[in-house]
């Protein structure tokens, strides 16, 4: 039987959107605002579920504190209270995007569980506006 649990995490970060290979007008005629020169953030919100066989032991998928702590490791270290394009190496040559966001915690933390479990990653950039990634 495969049963899902999920930990919502949340972290605050700036950064700006934008390629070093094009003109300051062509990022802000794609990114708009979000090419600020002075960076933005936001209050990102996420959530990681985890999918996998129950431990007929321990009745768990995963016990959560160890999934919390993946996450903490992972996510809330490296990434709160962070610039995205300037403290995070893995943005220093990948456009920070909600998109390519969900991607990097994806990886991190898919690499930390067991291959038979399955992952996927809900972030919020804000309220409104959310990216899922489940390493398709």
């Amino acid at each position: 039987m495969r049963v899902t649990i999920s930990r919502k995490a949340h972290f605050n970060a700036a950064h700006r959107l934008y390629r070093k290979d094009w003109s300051f007008e062509k990022n802000d005629a794609v990114f708009g605002k979000c090419n600020n020169p002075n960076f933005h953030g936001h209050n990102y919100q996420l959530t990681a579920s985890v999918t996998g066989e129950i431990d007929v032991e321990t009745g768990f998928v995963i016990d959560v504190k160890d999934l919390a702590n993946i996450i903490y490791e992972e996510v809330e270290l490296p990434f709160d209270h962070k610039n995205l394009n300037l403290d995070v190496p893995e943005f220093e040559n990948l456009n920070p995007t909600a998109e390519y966001i969900a991607v990097v915690i994806w990886n991190k933390i898919k690499k930390r569980l067991r291959a038979d479990f399955d992952l996927e990653i809900v972030l919020y950039e804000t309220e409104r506006n959310f990216v899922t990634y489940k390493g398709e």
